[in-house]
């Protein structure tokens, strides 16, 4: 279906107003990039995008991702004339408190919304996760019904950004035919012209990265046309697309276009009235043109057509494919055995060992019962022990492989994966090692705040790295992580406590899941007979107790094991001491006060951990009793280091009695 060139310009036209009027009427945001990218939007979503108001969450659906957050106000007035549950009065909330339409997008806020893009470069490298998801997920249902596109806009910002060069590049030797990428080539940033900082030719480097580019004049609607139809027609299992959008930043401004001033600040009142003229808009604010809701009128029917086909389609495959179907249906619900834990449990094995090593049989039993799951690392899956074994690789060749490759990439890693899990029905997770975790912060981050399920996994996980390093041994990173709103920082101290870490980042739906894993073996810990890895479900529990408890010592992860060797030691010496395993920290905070306190008992609390300790002075009251690592480590073998550093038993009780 294609939009007459007169509907289009007004479609484009529309877009422009409400634009400049809601950011105007916020007195904040960003007019430049909706009216530079206005005539772009406008052909993709009338003539070429799948999407559905009656039915969002439609798993048919095209995928649209807004890389450049800040330009908010395009999506949002594209949604409001498809039809979603954004009115002009969410329009004229723009940026206000507890409106629908935030000054960047966010996914859970805004319905339409796929992801949530704020620092740039997120939602390209978000994107090609969901290019990857759709791919896996279609040939393993060997189901062309379920390989949708997914097309992304990005801007000079994104792409200035090394996490869209990483992203870029695994897209291209993945051969993602089925992902799109719209460049706002405007020539603008908010200092200035581009030149200032950059002169690549990026269609050349996405050449070499393996796409296929087109250049493109973005305010000429038939080379846009033509543009995308070739991108859309292309083999999904060939190059990814890239089309370069030649475009003016602030389009139709007399004054302001082409300018950074039009970038981040509103046009003014003056402005947009000589814009409008210029444009040939009404004076009124927020004017949506009839023949702009006509051609949005006529692009939602052909997707509803499209819709009812599509689940039609489904219904004859599922009727064909009844053990595909359910195992769809399965990975669809992202379903877990009601006895997962136990099973994880029963795969961990009981011999010592590093929880790296135990993460990886646990993690390969979790494979076999839970069908969306799917793992891969930053190139380290020899020592983080992610892959899964009885699954091939994820690659060009092979789409139905459940172990990706990301190379050593591990800030796109971190996007890629928040792609794979908001597509829906997988349950990603993505490793390398805990001191590399500040490559990925900003993923995680958004991972949390988008409150989906996905799981970052990290290896090597304190000084024990040993021989490696200060630049390898991880200090502040677990505190760091710990300070993420929503996020659970799981740091488990035998196979028990690793089952059900991965039991918890396997079924938990509200927010991800970060395991720190230890290089070097562990001893096996003191369970009292009929104990239940249950109970490392609530975060923390006491490991052991004894009477007349004069302190009770917390730890995480392999310091569990020193701390228990601590405790032995300080009763022979007079101070009884209970000792209390907290694998996760959010957890046991979500626990009632009253086994909360059970837990911590009346004694004098003490922490200790590899790394800073200022966190667990909610539960020491005082920072000389958490014993931790407040400098960076040193290059030696693992034992000299914690002897170095005082992580022994012998100082560690020691330090209690100091404190004490």
């Amino acid at each position: 279906m294609t939009v007459a060139a007169k509907e289009l310009t007004l479609v484009a036209n529309t877009i422009r107003g409400l634009a400049m009027d809601a950011v105007q009427k916020a007195d904040s945001g960003h007019p430049g990039m909706p009216m530079g990218m206005a005539e772009v939007a406008s052909v993709l979503w009338t003539e070429f995008l799948r999407w559905s108001p009656q039915e969002p969450e439609w798993a048919g659906r095209d995928r649209f991702v807004l890389s450049g957050g800040h330009g908010s106000m395009l999506l949002y007035a594209l949604l409001h004339l498809a039809g979603f549950p954004v009115s002009l009065d969410d329009l004229k909330k723009f940026r206000q408190l507890h409106s629908k339409t935030p000054g960047h997008p966010e996914f859970g806020e805004t319905v339409g919304v796929e992801t949530t893009t704020g620092p740039l470069g997120q939602g390209f490298a978000n994107a090609v996760g969901f290019a990857i998801a759709a791919q896996m997920e279609a040939a393993r249902f060997q189901n062309p019904l379920l390989l949708n596109r997914v097309y992304v806009t990005a801007g000079d910002g994104d792409l200035m950004e090394g996490i869209s060069y990483e992203a870029a590049t695994l897209a291209g030797h993945l051969q993602l035919g089925n992902l799109v990428c719209l460049w706002d080539d405007n020539g603008i940033t908010i200092e200035g012209h581009t030149d200032l900082a950059t002169s690549e030719d990026i269609g050349k480097r996405f050449e070499a990265q393996g796409w296929s580019v087109q250049h493109v004049d973005g305010h000429d609607a038939e080379q846009v046309r033509r543009a995308l139809a070739c991108a859309s027609a292309a083999p999904a299992t060939g190059k990814p697309q890239l089309i370069c959008c030649k475009t003016t930043i602030g389009k139709g401004s007399p004054n302001k276009a082409n300018t950074h001033e039009v970038h981040g600040a509103p046009l003014g009142k003056d402005e947009i009235v000589a814009t409008k003229k210029a444009l040939g808009l009404p004076a009124e604010d927020f004017f949506v043109a009839p023949e702009a809701k006509a051609a949005f009128a006529a692009a939602a029917a052909r997707n509803e057509q499209a819709r009812q086909q599509w689940h039609a389609g489904m219904k004859a495959w599922e009727q064909k494919n009844g053990d595909l179907a359910k195992a769809w249906r399965s990975l669809r619900a992202r379903t877990v055995p009601a006895d997962l834990l136990e099973q994880l449990v029963a795969s961990a094995g009981a011999e010592p060992a590093a929880t790296r090593a135990l993460s990886g049989n646990v993690l390969n039993k979790a494979a076999e019962l839970v069908p969306g799951f799917v793992s891969g690392s930053a190139d380290l899956d020899p020592s983080t022990k992610t892959r899964i074994k009885k699954s091939g690789s994820f690659t060009h060749k092979d789409r139905t492989g459940r172990t990706l490759h990301y190379g050593i990439r591990e800030h796109g890693m971190g996007a890629i994966l928040n792609g794979i899990t908001l597509h829906g029905g997988f349950l990603p997770a993505g490793s390398t090692f805990l001191v590399f975790a500040d490559y990925m912060r900003t993923p995680i981050r958004l991972a949390s705040l988008m409150k989906i399920p996905t799981t970052f996994v990290f290896t090597h996980d304190s000084l024990m790295v040993g021989e490696d390093g200060p630049t390898h041994q991880p200090v502040e990173h677990l505190a760091t992580l710990r300070v993420i709103p929503n996020v659970h920082v799981f740091r488990p101290a035998d196979g028990a406590e690793t089952a059900a870490a991965w039991t918890h980042a396997l079924s938990r739906r509200d927010g991800p899941v970060v395991l720190a894993l230890t290089r070097q073996n562990l001893n096996k810990l003191p369970h009292a007979a009929g104990w239940s890895a249950r109970e490392a479900l609530r975060g923390g529990y006491v490991l052991v107790d004894t009477k007349d408890a004069k302190v009770t010592l917390i730890a995480t992860g392999a310091e569990v094991s020193l701390a228990v060797d601590a405790a032995a030691l300080l009763g022979t010496q007079g101070v009884p001491t209970r000792v209390v395993s907290m694998p996760c920290v959010e957890l046991f905070l979500q626990q009632d006060a009253g086994y909360r306190a059970a837990v911590l008992g009346k004694a004098a609390v003490f922490a200790v951990e590899m790394g800073r300790p200022e966190l667990w002075c909610q539960f020491t009251g005082r920072l000389d009793r958490c014993i931790g690592q407040t400098t960076f480590g040193a290059s030696a073998p693992a034992k000299h280091v914690a002897e170095h550093f005082g992580f022994t038993a012998a100082k560690v009780a020691e330090r209690v009695k100091q404190a004490l």
